[in-house]
């Protein structure tokens, strides 16, 4: 079931990391590898709550995407204005969760619910070796649109593609 989030008090956070502990624990090594790997873990988490209040929610019209297996998060996304559209930010899976179509089944719900608010354009960054991201983006429709990732804050990266979802309007 697809759940809609605009604010930090409607996040269950500690729920959000166990979607995002892979990410949290390779990002920890990365930045704080003189850590030991419990205190890595923290500090990644740490400063993704930090993100998440202070910038994220922030953002007019930024929204988290969950999707609620057995009242548990299992997979999430974020959306935030780009564009015209929106970008579709830190899809992920639960580890233990994968293999289950859950990415899929909170992205098709996530369009739906995009496009019945109006929205029809929908942009998503992905790295060239996220084999499954691609085959999830493109079972929703995404197709390729530049063989580079421009960022929200003026970079671009060469290593990711930037894949894009348009809504046909009737």
């Amino acid at each position: 079931m697809l759940v809609v989030i605009s604010s930090m008090r409607e996040l269950r956070f500690r729920e959000l990391m166990s979607v995002y502990e892979q990410s949290n624990q390779e990002l920890g090594h990365r930045q704080w590898s003189h850590e030991t790997r419990d205190r890595q873990l923290a500090l990644a988490e740490q400063n993704f709550y930090d993100y998440l209040r202070q910038c994220f929610f922030r953002i007019s019209d930024a929204v988290y995407c969950v999707w609620l297996e057995g009242g548990h998060y299992v997979s999430a996304l974020r959306l935030e204005p780009w564009k015209d559209g929106l970008l579709l930010t830190g899809l992920e899976t639960a580890p233990a969760q994968r293999k289950k179509g859950y990415a899929l089944d909170l992205l098709r719900s996530v369009q739906v619910y995009l496009v019945q608010r109006g929205t029809v354009r929908l942009y998503s960054h992905i790295s060239n070796r996220n084999a499954a991201s691609i085959a999830v983006h493109e079972k929703c429709g995404f197709r390729k649109l530049s063989d580079y990732a421009a960022y929200i804050d003026g970079s671009a990266d060469v290593k990711a593609g930037t894949y894009i979802y348009e809504a046909e309007v009737l």
